[in-house]
């Protein structure tokens, strides 16, 4: 399984609501992006390749239960993660949770 397909499963695990890198036009939805490595680099090159990014969860319910669900996919899916904040957008009423993630 590709990290891309490992992570496009643990998302689905909880909802179809997800997309990468775009924006939802629903009251509820995942968005997850790449945004950069954690190579391990031996012997003049890449002997293991790890790639990071976040995800975010965007509601308008307040203690979502999909927060807690991502988490536990995640890491069923041996994806190493941590929550990075949780936000309440007054201009959007949106609650905001977002989690920092490598896979392999």
């Amino acid at each position: 399984m590709t990290w891309q397909e490992k992570l496009i499963a643990a998302h689905t695990a909880v909802t179809d609501a997800v997309r990468h890198g775009q924006r939802m036009k629903s009251s509820r939805y995942f968005v997850w992006q790449e945004d950069g490595d954690n190579d391990l680099a031996a012997g003049n090159g890449h002997a293991e390749r790890a790639v990071t990014g976040t995800t975010d969860l965007f509601t308008t319910r307040e203690f979502d239960p999909w927060a807690e669900a991502l988490g536990e996919s995640l890491s069923e899916y041996g994806i190493a993660w941590y929550i990075s904040s949780v936000q309440f957008e007054e201009d959007t009423g949106f609650w905001h949770t977002e989690w920092v993630w490598e896979v392999a």
